[in-house]
């Protein structure tokens, strides 16, 4: 599971998502990414879930690239725990996305099978996504 090695602070606050993304919004490596549409935290288990879905309809071909990185920590305390008594735990982490993201990059293979691949990665997140291609980022058309 992906998670920071160390970090200067233990616990987090939750912080706000406004606006768009501006960096990471573009292919930078591979041909069909995944790019978010609506703001939400990606939890590590769901990135790690999207990425064996890819590799495996991808059956040992291509390259896959990782956009986001949970580095935020999020924080739980026990049930049937009374109020007070300070923040709770670190459970898991979680990556801040806003729309525009590119989550996910694919390279190295045809489309058909690139699609296919990026579709199933798509039903393991709580928020939306579209598929995109560098091809048609120089046309200006969606896919």
């Amino acid at each position: 599971m992906l998670m920071p090695k160390r970090v200067k602070y233990r616990k987090q606050m939750r912080g706000r998502m406004k606006g768009k993304e501006s960096r990471g919004v573009e292919i930078a490596f591979g041909d069909y990414a995944l790019q978010a549409l609506e703001p939400g935290w990606v939890t590590a288990r769901q990135i790690e879930a999207a990425r064996r879905a890819i590799v495996r309809a991808m059956k040992r071909r291509g390259k896959v690239w990782i956009r986001i990185f949970p580095d935020k920590p999020y924080t739980q305390k026990p049930p049937e725990t009374r109020m007070g008594k300070g923040k709770g735990s670190v459970e898991y982490w979680v990556a801040v996305v806003k729309p525009g993201r590119i989550m996910f990059e694919i390279g190295g293979l045809p489309e058909d099978v690139a699609m296919e691949a990026l579709n199933l990665a798509r039903y393991k997140f709580s928020i939306r996504t579209k598929i995109i291609a560098r091809h048609d980022l120089a046309t200006g058309e969606q896919a």
